[in-house]
């Protein structure tokens, strides 16, 4: 039962039989509405990674009568510009060395060489995002939030002398230990929604397997609820459990696809859709559902693991991704890889469109979330670590611009300022020479 006061406490939910679902930032929790609106907003962070190298022609931008040309990789933020600034010439030198992609990946948001090894005795450090996490972990139900595509190779090296822990992962809690990424999004949705005071995690899938919704099991909270709301609150409510069945609807979906698989002798993971196209943006949404309930405010997003051999038929493209990547110059090869590429973008752009339409307070998503967009290597064939591909978003960043860094300027630069700008007392971070000044604001 829900306990109303005024001002609605922020952390108010929504409570049934197996079931909490927490509520997006209304006017009701606002004492004073739009005075104390920007300053009880969170900052978030979501990092998302796209892998195995990119063209860079297709992706380097340039400046034109004061604004972004953005080439055909970057052309799906054309109606995001305004909020977006491309860093070129960021270089991750500790990544140097050894194998391609296994010293490579856990570099990215930690800017350390990790130890080379197949076995147990893993050598990473404390990436940026759980900096991040670790700050502001007593504030959300969940400290960080990490998600990916690609099931995660399990056994021996997936790169010449590296463990696939490396290349599975953005993310470490510290220097052994790698949080991995969930890819099933009927976890992701039983982890968000899901109440382990009454049910475990069995007896809820059984339950909303014979249920239509999970918002059956709190229809009379939300009906207490609307009782003491506004018209705008109850249009913000409104909307987000119309995500919440939205969402539900398209699980669905992929279950039965995933039943009839089965029947034909063909098993898939439970609640994954078959359609990549479709898995991505269900993650995606999920993501985005997690931060508008404040359940977390850090998140990452890998599209591919590293090393990932994915086709993409749906684009014309049946060669293996990571084959692609090492294309020689032949044009054909590089023109089937920019194609994978700009999908790609194309999901992430979509990330931030979603962050821009999903209100929170007076203002969106996207206004109180740091976005960093990249890939740990720049030209694919090469393995460059010299000129990385970066785009950052949101938080109120200045946009439309392109900021071309001095050769070698560490990656690290960049990740210290990100921390910093969540208020972190931080003045190094992995090989950092110092904060990267005038990108943030």
């Amino acid at each position: 039962m829900i306990l109303l006061r005024k001002p609605i406490d922020r952390r108010t939910a929504l409570r049934g039989l197996g079931a909490t679902l927490a509520l997006p930032l209304l006017e009701a929790m606002l004492p004073n509405a739009r005075a104390a609106d920007v300053a009880s907003r969170p900052k978030r962070l979501q990092t998302l990674y796209s892998p195995n190298g990119l063209i860079m022609p297709q992706w380097r931008p340039s400046m034109v009568d004061g604004g972004l040309a953005l080439p055909a990789t970057l052309e799906p933020f054309a109606p995001l510009r305004s909020r977006m600034t491309v860093i070129s010439g960021l270089a991750h030198q500790k990544a140097i060395g050894g194998a391609g992609h296994g010293p490579t990946c856990p570099c990215f948001l930690t800017g350390v060489t990790v130890r080379r090894t197949e076995g147990s005795d893993l050598q990473c450090a404390t990436s940026m995002d759980q900096v991040v996490a670790r700050h502001g972990a007593a504030q959300t139900a969940l400290p960080s939030l990490e998600l990916g595509i690609d099931p995660p190779s399990l056994l021996g090296s997936c790169d010449i002398g590296y463990s696939c822990t490396y290349t599975n992962t953005l993310s470490w809690s510290g220097p052994a230990t790698a949080l991995p990424v969930t890819v099933n999004p009927r976890e992701v949705f039983e982890r968000l929604f899901g109440d382990g005071d009454t049910l475990d995690a069995a007896s809820r899938l059984a339950q909303q397997r014979r249920r239509s919704s999970i918002l059956d099991y709190v229809r009379d909270d939300v009906a207490r609820l609307g009782r003491d709301l506004g018209t705008t609150d109850r249009r913000k409510v409104e909307q987000y459990l119309d995500s919440v069945r939205e969402i539900e609807r398209r699980m669905q979906q992929a279950a039965a696809r995933e039943d009839s698989a089965q029947a034909g002798g063909f098993a898939r993971p439970a609640g994954i859709p078959a359609d990549f196209a479709e898995h991505v943006r269900l993650m995606i949404d999920l993501q985005v559902l997690a931060m508008q309930t404040d359940l977390t405010r850090v998140g990452t997003f890998m599209i591919g693991r590293e090393l990932s051999n994915r086709s993409y038929p749906e684009i014309g493209v049946a060669d293996a991704h990571h084959m692609l990547s090492h294309h020689g110059g032949d044009p054909e090869k590089m023109r089937k890889l920019a194609l994978v590429n700009r999908l790609h973008m194309q999901h992430f752009a979509y990330y931030l469109q979603r962050m821009a339409d999903t209100a929170d307070g007076e203002g969106c998503l996207l206004d109180s979330t740091l976005v960093l967009i990249g890939c740990a290597f720049g030209d694919s064939n090469t393995h460059d670590k010299l000129d990385l591909p970066i785009l950052l978003a949101g938080a109120g960043i200045p946009g439309n611009r392109l900021v071309t860094v001095p050769p070698l300027t560490p990656m690290s630069n960049l990740l210290l300022a990100m921390i910093q700008h969540f208020g972190i007392e931080q003045d190094q971070f992995g090989d950092s020479t110092a904060p990267l000044r005038g990108v943030l604001g």
